[in-house]
């Protein structure tokens, strides 16, 4: 009995693969530090021909030479549309964001491009020109007033920055569009992300991966974060990963429309810094904190991913001491 059963799950997984290879997945933001692992991952797993990349600008070579690319705005509709017709789009990951911190510095540029995207997307969604939408939320949406420790799901939320006010509101208008059209739009609250292959886009975050550059280049780092502020964090292999799965899960218990928490660890820059020591003993650390830190301190140190784990069966193989070892090994490698 168990080996029916199994292979019947076996037959409906390679069923939902085949299906898949035989749809087109758009990419928007493809050039951004989770757009470029997503897009590899991706092309990886279904095919380059089946994964169209886009952004704003041209990225690495093997990104825009390996598969389908289009220079593309995400908040110009009509281009937008077109690419979407021609390749015969049946997913768009909106991964074309600004984020926390550069986002203070351009506040209204930061709105139009994360607000109008998104609408551009869910407006093709409830015509019926798309079927499905990923779109990434972030800890950016709680704000001073939200629990610190193993923040919920479902919690006080008042953004104190300009781009946790646009992912804020994004969350909103997703779930308005899944109730009110029936629209498969899908979503994670991502955390700080580190990542050897890409360097960071301008988050309060960034300093978790800069750390290890001047390790190795310069043997000091100065942190713009205070030592104590821990934030919640993830290893990019592993947001990859969620990602992909949030989207391939057929659960009926998966709540679409919903932006989940997502939780693998927390940390400050003082205890990055011990670990990073226990390879690299002469690494030094120092802190001048700045205006992001205003910004770190409106967020969550620790979120709560019941939901998630319950859900969608989530959980994370990356911990602090196995994020700090891969990441080191692979930039004394490049």
């Amino acid at each position: 009995m168990k080996d029916k059963h199994f292979n019947k799950r076996v037959s409906l997984s390679l069923l939902n693969l085949n299906k898949k290879m035989s749809q087109k997945t758009l990419i928007l933001g493809a050039c951004g530090q989770i757009g470029t692992e997503l897009t590899l991952a991706l092309r990886a797993l279904y095919g380059e021909e089946q994964i169209v990349a886009s952004d704003i600008r041209k990225g690495e070579e093997d990104l825009v030479a390996g598969g389908p690319f289009e220079i593309l705005d995400a908040t110009n509709l009509h281009a937008l549309e077109e690419v979407i017709m021609h390749y015969e789009i049946d997913t768009v990951y909106l991964m074309a964001a600004m984020l926390s911190a550069t986002a203070e510095k351009f506040p209204m540029k930061a709105w139009d491009l994360n607000m109008n995207s998104l609408f551009n997307v869910l407006n093709l969604a409830k015509e019926k020109k798309i079927n499905r939408v990923f779109w990434p939320s972030s800890i950016a949406v709680f704000g001073p007033n939200t629990a610190k420790e193993n923040t919920p799901q479902h919690s006080i939320m008042e953004p104190s920055t300009v781009y946790g006010m646009s992912k804020l509101a994004g969350e909103g208008w997703c779930q308005y569009y899944h109730k009110q059209y029936g629209l498969d739009v899908r979503s994670i609250r991502y955390p700080g992300l580190i990542s050897w292959k890409t360097q960071p886009g301008g988050g309060t975050t960034d300093y978790a991966v800069d750390i290890f550059h001047k390790a190795l280049s310069e043997g000091e780092y100065q942190s713009f974060l205070k030592a104590e502020t821990a934030l919640p964090m993830m290893y990019m292999e592993d947001a990859i990963r969620a990602t992909i799965e949030i989207m391939e899960s057929a659960s009926h218990a998966l709540k679409k429309g919903q932006a989940y928490n997502l939780s693998a660890m927390s940390f400050s820059p003082e205890k990055l810094a011990l670990e990073i020591q226990s390879h690299i003993p002469e690494f030094k650390i120092s802190y001048a904190p700045d205006f992001r830190q205003n910004i770190a301190d409106s967020w969550p140190s620790s979120v709560n991913d019941t939901e998630a784990q319950k859900d969608w069966d989530w959980a994370p193989k990356f911990n602090l001491e196995l994020m700090v070892k891969e990441m080191l090994a692979h930039l004394k490698n490049e």
